[in-house]
């Protein structure tokens, strides 16, 4: 797999590898969709205003200018999440629980960590509906420069405001770990390591150990394989 599966987490090679904007929506919104919409549009409401959950999430109006879905997708977004998360935040244990279904053949646990802390943007250990919107939202829907800085920070493990190789191979091997044995050809045990090398050597333009967002968005703008892979997704909703 390329940088630009992982950066958009989705490889366009293999069918069985969909994207991560692809999988969230699918993850919340499985029983949702067996719903009379019906009964989304009139109840969705009064949910927000009434439910005894824990996190209450801010009202549709201001959820519809903050993302870019309309304010029915919000409704059937909250109901397949309100469905999955009754106490309206997720914590990381759910998040990999649920996660790790998409990806039986291999351990998607140290992924499914990244990739809640890029969601839980507050940094408070839960994902609410509204990070999980936000999030979605830009990466289904999102500019480009806005699905590279999302991207970039995935990669920043320690928020920093720089990759380092440590820190994308940390991300690659994860991205490795999670496919498992559906990968054609089998993947070698160095493999993520010589992809690394190679990408972090295109990054790091001036060479100093380390990869700023800047060298990141440039690098990922003059990839065709990588502006094709952030296409993938747009009006997916």
């Amino acid at each position: 797999c390329s940088l630009c599966g992982s950066v958009s987490y989705a490889c366009p090679q293999n069918g069985n590898r969909r994207g991560v904007g692809a999988r969230l929506r699918k993850l919340f919104l499985c029983s949702a969709a067996k719903k009379p919409s019906a009964s989304i549009q009139n109840s969705v409401e009064d949910e927000l205003e009434l439910s005894a959950v824990r996190h209450r999430p801010e009202g549709l109006e201001q959820l519809e200018a903050q993302t870019r879905f309309s304010r029915k997708e919000l409704q059937i977004l909250y109901r397949g999440f309100k469905n999955e998360c009754p106490s309206g935040v997720v914590n990381e244990d759910t998040f990999k629980d649920i996660y790790s279904q998409f990806f039986p053949q291999g351990d998607a646990s140290t992924y499914a960590h990244f990739l809640f802390n890029a969601f839980d943007t507050d940094h408070d250990g839960s994902v609410s509906f509204e990070d999980f919107v936000t999030g979605l939202s830009i990466l289904l829907r999102g500019t480009v420069q806005e699905k590279l800085n999302w991207a970039f920070n995935l990669y920043d493990i320690n928020k920093d405001g720089y990759i380092t190789k440590e820190e994308m191979l940390d991300i690659m091997k994860a991205i490795y770990n999670m496919m498992g044995k559906c990968t054609y050809p089998i993947l070698k045990e160095e493999t993520p390591r010589q992809h690394v090398e190679i990408f972090f050597q295109k990054m790091d333009k001036n060479k100093d150990g380390v990869v700023t967002i800047d060298e990141f968005i440039d690098c990922c703008q003059n990839d065709e394989n990588i502006m094709r892979s952030m296409q993938l997704f747009e009006n997916v909703i």
